[in-house]
């Protein structure tokens, strides 16, 4: 019988539980229910008529509470057991009617029951209902050999049942009856009925599911307790001897309640489920296996009391007794070619898995409790380098690297203190000794076996390694294999976490000493190391860097961490030295840095800007990397290859131009920058030749400023490009809109624009002026070109050819070029060699102190000289005294701009004075006579609030007074020339 479970579906999940769930109320009101009908029947009721009406309408009742019990589950209930509980439903209506029949003809109208009547098919009907009930709870056969040991299981039992039942009191019943074949079918069917119901309650009783065998077991009760009821009923010395009331209605009211209850019954505790589970298996299949055999016994208990109790033997019982053996035989063979078939499968899938483990790469392990192994599978040999069979004995804890013997055991501790349905497998990474002696990583699958633990291993040293090289490339330099950005930050986190830092606060100038626990951030650039790059190639440049990195390491302490944070950047973390000591260590790092490299044949050369930081209480890793790069970078800005310390100032300037730059961005956009244009003027003849367009800022009060940071601001990047093609459009647009006032009075009158050198190498200028100048339809001479002053180190260290053939694309294309700021420090000679100017601009320095100092005025001869030499048209700067223009003359400049003649004017004032006479310039200081104008001076804004006029205007003949003289160099001394800046307002 055990060999046909593997016939039967497996068993489905658990049906929601209903709303009324069980609980001890109504179990005891059932118990009291129960324990009142049986003192009642016992005791006769105390009446005939109690007893009558009890024996009736009391058990009528009772059906009826079963009936609607299991109707109103399976209506408010889910699952595919809600048909069952219709039937037993159904069945149960079936009795109430029966008895409510019964109790009339007796109770009500006090007449003999007729024979067949009413109750009789009632009766009758409880029987079929139930029996489909019962095959609906029961698990469904999953093929054609299980459906029909089903059926041979239900025939065994029902015809040894038959079979003793004929023997004892149903052939006596058909005898008996035999003259009316209705009342002979009528006397037969409850019994045979009987039989089959019973027959479904012994054959499913445990084949239905866990989760409702609470409720499946107490129908079963109740159906086992009323069909013993209905054979004692059978019986005819019972029968004759009934009447309503009695003891046996006891036990069909005790079978009505039982199953009114039965829907709603649930286990009443999930305590110990696995054991409990494990041991009504076991009992079921015990049961199973032996239903046959005692099934045949019940049928040869028959045969043995017909052939003892009568003469003859009984054909009937033999036939039936013949096909219950045929039946057993059956089942028998089928159940024997079921154990070969599954003999077969088994034997099949141990050679399977048996092949599994034997070829898996994976090694598999055995332990017993005591640790010690049993098993090994033949992979050890593979994986470990031993044999299977010397692995087998040996302690599982000599094979693990002593630093792992801990957390493996502690591991499997936690694994078995857990039950396997919280945690059914565990997974343990350790070293385990190979055959050679050395360590490999292992990770170890572990699964319960009986009392001991299966191992299943597999060598991961290879995803170890390459795990920990992925974790070394995530936080190292791939060229260099220094620490990166985040590594180098989390050793800063880590350092400024365990570093006290001194309290006492920095002053003004410099960072206060630190202490011994001090941390410091060193950032380091190398310069000149984008021109090697450039010349030697990529290739070069990182070998440069390696050799950087290793000198790097070489200079600092073994705790101390040098880290690549991109490009030739570099960062060193240094703990516990002071100020001092930190300074030291970046000189020494400078000058390992600046020392020449050699790579291959060649000798490269770079310098090292180096900014210290220092960290303060509160200060963030990031925040202390941010303020060495800050310091760094005044250390370029101070001259490249030095070491500057971070001043809490330098943070102020950057937080101040990053506001200029967003002020100038909102300016530009909003058109809030004006241009103004002061006139150059020809030393000879007095005439203005030419213009210098000059941006402006207009402030909130209307009022024009001159901050040179917002120009300085828009030197680099997008808002530069944006700034420049700004001021071309302008100055175009306004020189058209003069032509077409004045007429031919300024036809010939460029404009001059000063632009950074950088802005003159960006690439896309040349297209962008000379679509301005298209859609301007002005000649390409109209516009004049000035490389700021100050950009000629720009010009001979960074994009010097690039400037070159910008230029001369420009000179190509018409455009006037000009070199300003000639006889400066920051200007050399050199550059009118390689720059296609066809001018220069004298420095404002030299033309200022000309009348003072004999050395400035021989300088500036030369320069003059060297000019007039070249071909090139040569303007002097910041003329602001009538001395100044006339000795400028004399050493035969021919061109001057300053405020002797006009500052910066408007539109409206420009008029003016291009339309009036020319200015007179004499070899006498008073003899320099503007021209005429009517219009006012434009106003400026001195620091102090006072507005002063540029432009000192005096008619021809009237010579000037000494308090215009010390008018004009107060003027000069507030820094009202052309490119001078006046306070910027905040804001």
């Amino acid at each position: 019988m055990s060999g046909s479970l593997s016939a039967y579906e497996a068993e489905e999940p658990r049906e929601d539980p209903s709303p009324g769930a069980a609980s001890r109320l109504p179990r005891l009101l059932i118990v009291l229910l129960c324990l009142g009908y049986l003192i009642g029947s016992a005791s006769g009721w105390g009446s005939q008529g109690l007893a009558d009406f009890m024996g009736d309408f009391g058990l009528s009742g009772a059906a009826l509470t079963a009936s609607l019990s299991c109707l109103g589950y399976s209506c408010t209930a889910v699952g595919r057991h809600r048909p069952a509980w219709l039937c037993f439903g159904l069945s149960s209506l079936m009795v109430a009617v029966g008895n409510g029949v019964w109790g009339w003809y007796e109770v009500v109208l006090r007449v003999p029951i007729p024979t067949p009547s009413v109750a009789d098919y009632a009766f009758l009907m409880f029987a079929p209902p139930a029996i489909l009930g019962l095959l609906l709870l029961a698990k469904r056969p999953r093929n054609a050999a299980g459906w029909l040991c089903l059926a041979l299981d239900g025939w065994l039992i029902a015809g040894s049942l038959l079979t003793l039942s004929w023997s004892l009191a149903l052939a006596r019943t058909a005898h008996g009856d035999s003259g009316s074949p209705l009342r002979l079918s009528m006397a037969l069917a409850y019994p045979v009925l009987d039989i089959l119901l019973v027959s479904m309650v012994l054959g499913l009783r445990f084949r239905s599911r866990d989760s409702n065998r609470a409720a499946v077991h107490t129908a079963m009760v109740a159906l086992a307790l009323t069909v013993l009821c209905d054979a004692l009923f059978t019986s005819q010395a019972l029968r004759d001897a009934y009447h309503s009331g009695q003891l046996l209605d006891a036990g069909w009211f005790t079978g009505s309640m039982l199953l009114a209850w039965a829907p709603w019954a649930r286990p009443s505790s999930t305590g110990g489920s696995a054991a409990s589970a494990g041991g009504r298996t076991r009992v079921a299949s015990t049961f199973s296996a032996l239903t046959p055999y005692a099934a045949a016994g019940v049928c040869t208990v028959g045969l043995i009391y017909n052939a003892f109790a009568q003469r003859q033997l009984d054909r009937f019982v033999l036939i039936v007794a013949c096909t219950v053996v045929f039946a057993l035989i059956l089942r028998q063979g089928i159940m024997l070619l079921d154990n070969l078939s599954l003999a077969q499968k088994l034997s099949h899938q141990e050679n399977h898995f048996r092949s599994l483990v034997q070829g898996s790469s994976d090694v598999i392990m055995i332990a017993d409790p005591d640790g010690i192994l049993r098993y090994v599978s033949p992979a050890a040999a593979g994986v470990y380098g031993r044999p299977a069979e010397e692995l087998v004995g040996t302690r599982l804890p000599e094979m693990v690297h002593p630093d792992d013997l801990g957390h493996v055991l502690w591991e499997v501790q936690r694994y078995l203190a857990q039950s396997p349905a919280q945690e059914p497998t565990a997974r343990i990474e350790c070293r385990v000794r190979s055959g050679a002696g050395e360590w490999l990583d292992v990770e170890s699958t572990v699964n319960r076996y009986r009392d001991g633990l299966i191992f299943n291993c597999r060598d991961v040293s290879e995803r170890v390694r390459l795990q920990a090289q992925l974790e070394h490339n995530a936080f190292h330099d791939a060229l260099t294999d220094l620490p990166n950005r985040a590594l180098f930050l989390n050793r800063g986190r880590a350092a400024l976490n365990k570093t006290p830092l001194n309290k006492t606060p920095l002053n003004k100038t410099a960072a206060a000493p630190k202490t011994a626990e001090g941390v410091a951030v060193l950032f380091l650039d190398l310069d000149g190391f984008k021109a090697v790059n450039d010349s030697a190639g990529h290739q070069v440049g990182d070998e440069l860097l390696v050799q950087a990195a290793r000198r790097l390491q070489d200079t600092v302490r073994t705790g101390d961490t040098v880290a690549r944070l991109g490009g030739d950047e570099f960062a060193v973390l240094l703990t516990g030295l002071d100020q001092e000591q930190a300074e030291e260590v970046a000189e020494r790092l400078r000058a390992a840095l600046s020392a020449p490299y050699w790579i291959g044949s060649e000798e490269l050369g770079v310098a090292a800007s180096i900014g210290i930081a220092f960290a303060e209480p509160g200060i963030t890793p990031a925040r202390l990397l941010r303020n060495a790069d800050l310091a760094m970078y005044q250390a370029k800005k101070n001259g490249k290859g030095r070491v500057a310390v971070y001043d809490p100032q330098l943070r102020t300037e950057l937080h101040r131009r990053t506001e200029l730059e967003q002020r100038l961005r909102i300016a530009v956009r909003e058109g809030q920058f004006a241009l103004l244009h002061q006139p150059v003027v020809d030393l000879q003849s007095g005439e203005v030749v030419a213009l210098s367009a000059q941006a402006r800022w207009r402030s909130a009060q209307g009022l024009l400023l001159t901050p040179a940071e917002f120009l300085r601001a828009s030197e680099g990047g997008d808002r530069a490009a944006r700034f420049t093609r700004w001021m071309v459009e302008q100055a175009l647009q306004l020189s058209r809109e003069r032509r077409e006032r004045l007429g031919a009075t300024v036809s010939q009158l460029p404009v001059a624009l000063r632009l950074p050198a950088r802005r003159l190498a960006a690439p896309g200028l040349c297209e962008t002026i000379e679509a301005i100048l298209l859609r301007s339809g002005l000649p390409a001479d109209s516009l004049l070109l000035e490389i700021a002053e100050g950009d000629a180190a720009d010009i001979r260290s960074h994009h010097s050819d690039e400037l070159v053939r910008r230029l001369t694309a420009l000179r190509r294309l018409g455009v006037g070029l000009a070199l300003d700021g000639f006889g400066g420090l920051g200007a050399p000679l050199s550059g009118l060699r390689r720059l296609p100017v066809d001018m220069i601009k004298v420095e404002r320095a030299l033309v200022e102190g000309l009348t003072e100092s004999a050395f400035l005025r021989t300088l500036t001869t030369s320069v003059l000289r060297l000019g007039q030499e070249l071909g090139l048209t040569t303007v002097a700067e910041g003329v602001d005294h009538a001395a100044q223009a006339a000795l400028l003359r004399e050493l035969g400049c021919r061109r001057g701009q300053g405020q002797f003649f006009s500052g910066p004017l408007p539109e409206d004032q420009l008029d003016a004075v291009l339309c009036g006479p020319s200015f007179e310039v004499s070899a006498a200081p008073e003899a320099a006579v503007p021209r005429a104008a009517t219009a006012e001076s434009p106003r400026v804004v001195h620091p102090s609030g006072d507005s002063r006029s540029d432009l000192r205007i005096h008619r021809p003949g009237h010579p000037r007074t000494n308090s215009d003289q010390q008018g004009r160099s107060r003027g000069s001394h507030l820094g009202l020339g052309p490119h001078d800046e006046t306070s910027i307002p905040p804001a």
